[in-house]
């Protein structure tokens, strides 16, 4: 059976089916409730129940403050009647708590020559909640930080995935290639970034990323779709050869999974038989787009590929107000460091 929860004071409403708790509800359709561990400890999802009924299937969680009239935890608490509840929803980055901790190294992933997927683990009982498209820094030793892109989708949170370039004379990206092991212990801060979907908005979307600017898009993008944005969502995936589509088949099954998306990947060195887009990407999206006004762009990837990207696409009437990016300067930062 599925009962409805009605949040105040934003007046949004989601269903609960049966057995399921109020935040994976929420999380499921794209309604963003505070938390943080997501298994009863923290408290930080706590929320006042204003009506109705909710029980805990494995017993009274131990961050509960019951000595709060009406409290009830949302990571824990599952809906036996519709409901009302009073808490404050993430609207924006600065809604949520930016957070140093420790974590694994669960798994490492060669991707191509050059590209690497590392998921990361945090301690037993902890999660991270974030907006797709945010990023988190590495803390080093030395206090130095090193940024990189979230490649997953906030739903999907038990690990979190990061696709990462080797810099070449990089001593931080030659440790993550070369001397890092799973299971290392590395120190994060995260959520970090004002770089997010938008989701109030029912405007088309353009994709513009370049090499691993691909992974907040990535993130984006599996958000959408799990929130059922049914407006139209454009991917641009620019690269040099073939070989940097490091994970060639994936926009190709999102293609073939959802009729609103669609995919261009655009070689700027292709090789004689590469038969699809070549050039700068930016120049393939102005191609298609003559009018940008009625659209939102988001761009990921090289600070050359950025500001040749802006340039362009205000001139074809983008609203600047509607145009987001995420610049990797931080990539010039890693190889001299």
């Amino acid at each position: 059976m599925s009962f409805k929860v009605h949040v105040e004071p934003s007046g949004h409403e989601f269903t609960t089916e049966s057995g399921e708790s109020i935040l994976d509800a929420a999380v499921r359709q794209g309604i963003n409730l505070p938390y943080g561990c997501r298994n009863g400890f923290c408290g930080t999802c706590q929320s006042t129940l204003l009506d109705g009924d909710i029980g805990y299937p494995e017993g009274p969680p131990p961050g509960l403050d019951e000595n709060q009239a009406g409290a009830c935890l949302t990571c824990k608490g599952v809906p036996s009647s519709d409901i009302r509840i009073q808490v404050h929803e993430i609207s924006q980055a600065q809604d949520l708590e930016i957070r140093e901790m420790p974590c694994k190294v669960d798994r490492i992933e060669r991707l191509n020559d050059d590209v690497i997927r590392l998921y990361l683990k945090l301690p037993e009982g902890e999660r991270l909640q974030f907006l797709a498209g945010q990023y988190l820094n590495f803390i080093l030793e030395d206090g130095e930080r090193r940024a990189f892109s979230i490649a997953n989708a906030p739903h999907d949170d038990a690990l979190i995935e990061l696709h990462i370039r080797h810099v070449e004379g990089g001593k931080f990206t030659d440790f993550l290639f070369d001397g890092m092991k799973e299971k290392t212990i590395m120190r994060i801060e995260a959520p970090l970034g004002s770089y997010f979907l938008r989701e109030d908005s029912d405007l088309p979307i353009i994709l513009m990323g370049g090499g691993t600017g691909f992974a907040p898009l990535k993130g984006i993008i599996e958000h959408a779709f799990e929130i059922g944005v049914d407006r139209p969502i454009q991917l641009y995936w620019g690269v040099r050869s073939e070989q940097d589509l490091y994970l060639p088949d994936l926009p190709k099954q999102w293609a073939e999974q959802h009729s609103n998306f669609s995919y261009i990947p655009v070689l700027s060195e292709p090789a004689d038989d590469w038969q699809g887009r070549t050039g700068w990407v930016h120049e393939s999206v102005v191609a298609d787009h003559t009018d940008l006004s009625g659209f939102e762009v988001y761009m990921s990837g090289p600070p050359p590929m950025i500001d040749a990207g802006k340039t362009a696409f205000l001139n074809q009437g983008l609203d600047e107000t509607r145009l987001y990016s995420d610049s990797f300067e931080y990539g010039a930062a890693a190889a001299e460091a």
